[in-house]
């Protein structure tokens, strides 16, 4: 059994003090012939991952070939979303392969949810420590 990965909570303001902290997750996501290293929210409230829109871009995805669309929910509700998978490396554990609403909502983070980011790994926070664990299923 390998042991978790363990990571510290970031700020995003520091004006809010210890309410500015989010859990972000360093992640390369895979696309075809190309990766990028970027930083997902881990969101236990959310339903599906998502991708923003200019992150789907720059890994070379074309929105046009994506022809699967899904109606988000909440603020993102108003805009359109694709789906798209990607293959996702989080620290030396195995790929995963993640489904995301990839959307055309502007200043949206990449958003880690349910479906099926928290199905493919367990994740374990310490909140009042400002940090957290994540272990990938297959590994527990």
């Amino acid at each position: 059994m390998r042991k978790p990965q363990g990571y510290s909570y970031t700020t995003f303001d520091p004006a809010l003090g210890e309410a500015g902290f989010r859990p972000l997750l360093p992640i390369t996501l895979d696309y075809q012939d190309r990766s990028i290293q970027v930083n997902g929210l881990l969101d236990t409230g959310a339903t599906i991952n998502v991708l923003p829109y200019q992150l789907g871009i720059e890994i070379g995805a074309i929105w046009e070939e994506q022809t699967t669309s899904l109606q988000l929910t909440g603020n993102l509700a108003q805009f359109e979303a694709r789906v798209i998978v990607l293959n996702a490396k989080v620290s030396d554990f195995e790929t995963a392969k993640l489904v995301f609403a990839w959307t055309k909502a502007p200043n949206v983070p990449l958003i880690l949810g349910q479906v099926n980011f928290f199905m493919e790994f367990d994740v374990c926070f310490y909140r009042s420590q400002l940090s957290f664990e994540v272990r990938h299923k297959k590994q527990a």
